[in-house]
């Protein structure tokens, strides 16, 4: 198997596995950097990623265009993707997901911030990408452009996560596996915040810890074993 089969068929495997732990729901979005040209993405056509097939996983430029003409329906949001490998070379996947969990904390004053260990690499500070603030308040909400996708890029920064305001959230990883991981976390995370914040004053994962977590190389044995549990649990053995 090439490289690229290899990015494939891990693609598939993420939105199944995505979609099986409900980060997807009919929507949401992840891709992997090209593994032997970094100037390009691997991108699931427009459709839900609990049934992504190989031959769905479409490659783009780095402003969002098919490497190749395909006239199937793309997914609205891949500018978001391609601003931020564009802004990011150290990033090799980007995922979108839309989350019920992280809304009250991209809608309110109170920040999302890790609290479960497993979640820890998620770092100590999360923006809030707000659309109106850039292009006003009667939009649709989407990254359907580069523009709208250079400026959520921009408020993403150098952090991994970003909230979307009224969506969802934006992850990055340093891996496909390191990006998928962390966003099964994130929507648990949020619901153990949103519970402890009853209780009082929350103790989140420190910079240090944070630190101590990034150390852990995400393609390890220990964190292979979680990737393939989850693939295998959804159902996702021929592609292994």
């Amino acid at each position: 198997m090439t490289a690229l089969e290899r990015a494939i068929n891990d693609l598939v495997i993420a939105n199944r596995i995505l979609a099986h732990h409900g980060v997807f729901d009919e929507y949401g979005h992840v891709s992997v950097r090209h593994p032997g040209k970094p100037e390009r993405y691997l991108l699931a056509r427009a459709c839900a990623g609990a049934f992504v097939e190989p031959g769905d996983i479409l490659e783009f430029t780095l402003d969002g265009t098919p490497a190749s003409e395909d006239n199937r329906p793309l997914c609205t949001e891949r500018f978001l993707h391609a601003a931020i490998y564009g802004a990011r070379p150290e990033v090799n996947s980007v995922l979108c997901a839309g989350s019920e969990d992280v809304l009250p904390f991209s809608v309110t004053q109170t920040p999302l911030c890790a609290v479960l260990g497993t979640v820890g690499d998620m770092g100590t500070k999360v923006p809030v990408w707000d659309i109106t603030e850039r292009f006003g308040g009667d939009t649709d909400l989407t990254v359907s452009t580069m523009e709208r996708a250079r400026d959520l890029a921009k408020r993403l920064g150098d952090d991994r996560v970003v909230l979307m305001r009224g969506i969802g959230f934006v992850a990055t990883g340093r891996t496909l596996n390191d990006a998928v991981k962390t966003s099964v976390y994130i929507p648990k995370n949020a619901r153990s915040l949103a519970q402890s914040l009853e209780f009082g004053t929350v103790r989140p994962i420190s910079q240090g810890e944070v630190d101590q977590r990034l150390a852990i190389d995400p393609e390890s044995n220990a964190m292979r074993r979680g990737w393939e549990y989850w693939a295998r649990d959804a159902g996702c053995e021929r592609w292994l």
